[in-house]
């Protein structure tokens, strides 16, 4: 129902402008402080801090099950659906890219009493700038489903 569902959508270098202040954890451009925070996009943005350092541990502690991980494009194309899958796949993209520079463009979230979906248009800078939608959903705290979308003819 539109009236329970919460939606957020933010630029996070406008709100440094605007704001003038940081007033919570700094990813990349995101600006995550008590204004704007939420299970969901703390969540999320958890999950971008541990993909940007490899830390494979905390992205598979996360999921919920079932879990599906769809990665769309690139060498890792596929759909994986069971804990031992998604690990090695977040393994082999650790391996790959190394220590990566998370740079959001925007995140955005839908919510209701039965979960929340985030989306968060980034850009990841290491050995080379990988451009990536990236869609969670969340239920009782846990991720259930996540779309990892690689997006190279973006223009942000």
């Amino acid at each position: 129902m539109l009236s329970r569902a919460r939606q957020r959508t933010f630029n996070a270098s406008g709100l440094t402008a605007i704001l003038g202040i940081l007033s919570g954890p700094v990813i990349g451009a995101i600006l995550v402080g008590p204004a704007m925070a939420s299970p969901a996009t703390d969540m999320t943005t958890q999950r971008i801090a541990a993909i940007s350092t490899g830390d494979v541990a905390s992205l598979t502690a996360a999921y919920g099950s079932p879990a599906v991980l769809q990665w769309v494009g690139g060498p890792l194309d596929g759909v994986y659906s069971d804990t031992a899958a998604i690990n090695a796949t977040w393994t082999k993209f650790a391996k790959a890219q190394g220590k990566l520079k998370a740079d959001i463009v925007t995140m955005s979230e839908a919510a209701n009493p039965q979960g929340s979906t985030v989306a968060t248009d980034m850009v990841l800078t290491g050995a080379k700038p990988l451009k990536v939608h990236y869609v969670t959903v969340w239920r009782g705290g846990k991720l259930v489903d996540e779309i990892w979308q690689i997006n190279p003819g973006t223009t942000y």
